[in-house]
């Protein structure tokens, strides 16, 4: 009997033991020292064991081996790592923005000089010394049509228009050297040529397709630059009191409570990651719109808007009008002669006259001799790489919670809901996860969200995704949203000024009250290089009392043609 009361306390003694063993080691705050030492913290100011967690403000208040100094330094981690976790998440947006941006920008740019150059090449080579007299007028073309594109306040017709307007009273001094004609005399033809359309049709061929692919070039680079821009404000966050007290207790809590190896709950992890980002959800909306409208005007310059094709046949298209010019010269000049009037004869020429020098038929490259662009890339194999990049960027912003909780450092796995931190201990996380957006964050069980404070900032990248949108959408019909009054053709780049139908054909005898919009449409140009005060009005002709350049005679014109006709009378008499 006493040998069994012995055995029995000695058993006791043991199980007593034992427990006090046990209970130190679980309470041994080992490895959360070790873990907090790996982030850098210096791990002697851990406690050796757990202790009362009164003093705790964001994990519960038990047991733990968190110093109210750990908790800070713990608190300020978790914003740390929640800011880097949406940075790097955000990386593949940003870099693929910005480098889809400098290629296409790049392509673009060498495009323009490699035309400007075959151009140049082939015109000095078809029209020799002539090019060369008038390469300004082809330059300036050139310069105006990259200062748009960079996004000068430029319109395209107006540029065009301005072009054909140069050229063509360069091109009838040329076509009639037997002539002198001065300044005001070609301005009264280059004012009338829309009805004399001595280039044929090309100039608005040209127009149309000069006008949609640069329209939709520039549009999608300034498309490119935006969605970076909005990238990176929206993926720097700033979270609220209430989100970085949500991501201590979700990423340090565990540790402190001496299980650093446990992750907080998938669910859990939404809710907070909703909380924290509601505001960067409200963008998702405008840029769903944002990112479907940039893969449609994409698609447009693959087809329609080709800037490939536009660029390549800029020179071609100039030289069929010259050929269109010379070949018509006589009926465009005597129509010009019945209108602006009779010109002066040149001195005699004994040199050979210019006029067979654009007899010349301009060629365009063969496809062996075609200059290589942008680094041996082409159009279609830039704008299918972005077609496919933009496909995975729906939905982004909504879904960043989702995809950040699936990085398995920052929650445990959906499948293991039972063995996971749910903000209190290790087991399943009970509430249901909130929806997308701000105003879905009114029952958000985990952040506590202002509802009624938007964040002025997302506002305005909202905003920002909206009015670019809107540009791109204009740009798939070949508008620019610059320049609204866009002409019958479609090309949208701000109407031409349309002359009356009734020009004179057999004399100078209409008024014209079309105002003149190569100098008030085209404010801003630099000058062409000469001074025309009544840039309208040929000699014997004047103003119409409301000071518009219509072809009048002058007052004593009349009277001149009386009197010579007096004197002849009186001499055959």
């Amino acid at each position: 009997m006493k040998i069994s009361w012995f055995s029995s306390g000695l058993w006791l003694l043991a199980q007593f033991i034992a427990l006090c063993l046990g209970d130190t080691r679980s309470r041994s705050c080992s490895e959360v020292r070790q873990v907090y030492g790996a982030k850098g913290f210096d791990p002697s100011t851990a406690p050796q064991t757990q202790m009362s967690g009164e003093h705790l403000r964001f994990c519960p208040q038990d047991y733990t081996c968190c110093t109210i100094e750990m908790e800070d330094w713990l608190s300020r981690q978790s914003e740390a790592d929640f800011r880097g976790a949406v940075d790097e998440t955000s990386q593949f947006l940003l870099s693929t923005f910005t480098q889809r941006h400098r290629k296409f920008d790049e392509f673009f740019r060498e495009l323009f000089d490699v035309a400007e150059k075959s151009m140049k090449q082939m015109f000095t080579k078809t029209y020799g010394r002539l090019y060369a007299q008038n390469a300004r007028v082809f330059q300036d073309l050139y310069t105006e049509l990259r200062r748009y594109y960079s996004g000068a306040s430029v319109s395209l017709s107006e540029v065009l228009s301005e072009f054909w307007a140069r050229l063509v009273e360069r091109m009838f001094t040329l076509v009639n050297p037997q002539y002198q004609f001065s300044d005001e005399y070609l301005e009264c033809v280059s004012k009338h040529s829309e009805q004399l359309k001595p280039f044929g049709d090309v100039p608005r061929k040209l127009k149309i397709q000069v006008s949609r692919s640069f329209i939709a070039a520039r549009a999608l680079v300034q498309g490119l630059a935006t969605g970076r821009d909005i990238v990176s404000k929206a993926s720097k966050v700033t979270p609220t009191p209430e989100c970085r007290r949500a991501l201590m207790r979700m990423s340090y809590c565990p540790l402190c409570r001496g299980m650093p190896s446990l992750k907080p709950c998938h669910s859990f992890c939404q809710n907070v990651m909703k909380g924290c980002l509601a505001n960067q959800a409200d963008l998702d909306v405008e840029w769903n719109n944002f990112i479907e409208t940039l893969n449609q005007l994409a698609e447009k310059l693959q087809g329609p808007f080709n800037i490939e094709l536009a660029t390549d046949s800029i020179g071609v298209k100039i030289s069929e009008a010259i050929m269109y010019m010379q070949e018509n010269s006589v009926q465009t000049s005597t129509k010009v002669f019945q209108g602006c009037g009779s010109p002066r004869p040149a001195p005699s020429r004994t040199k050979r006259s210019p006029r067979d020098e654009t007899k010349r038929r301009f060629r365009t490259y063969t496809p062996e001799e075609k200059p290589t662009t942008a680094a041996g890339t082409n159009l279609d194999r830039l704008v299918s790489d972005l077609k496919d990049k933009l496909k995975t960027m729906r939905r982004f912003w909504a879904a960043l919670p989702h995809n950040l909780c699936n990085d398995d450092k920052m929650a445990a796995n959906v499948t293991n809901e039972d063995k996971c931190w749910n903000g209190q201990t290790r087991g399943r996380y009970l509430p249901d996860v909130t929806g997308d957006g701000l105003v879905n964050q009114i029952n958000n069980p985990e952040v506590e969200v202002d509802i009624a404070r938007p964040d002025v900032k997302t506002r305005q990248q909202i905003m920002q995704l909206r009015v670019a949108t809107n540009r791109l959408k204009h740009a798939q019909n070949g508008n620019d949203v610059d320049f609204q009054d866009s002409s019958e053709d479609g090309s949208g780049s701000g109407g031409g000024e349309r002359y009356s139908e009734d020009w004179p054909i057999s004399g100078p005898s209409s008024n014209n009250p079309n105002k003149n919009s190569r100098t008030e449409a085209g404010q801003g140009k630099p000058a062409r290089g000469r001074d025309r005060p009544n840039k309208w009005i040929r000699p014997n002709q004047t103003q119409d009392s409301k000071g518009n350049g219509g072809i009048r005679c002058a007052p004593h014109s009349g009277v001149m043609v009386l009197l010579s006709i007096v004197l002849l009378l009186h001499a055959f008499s």
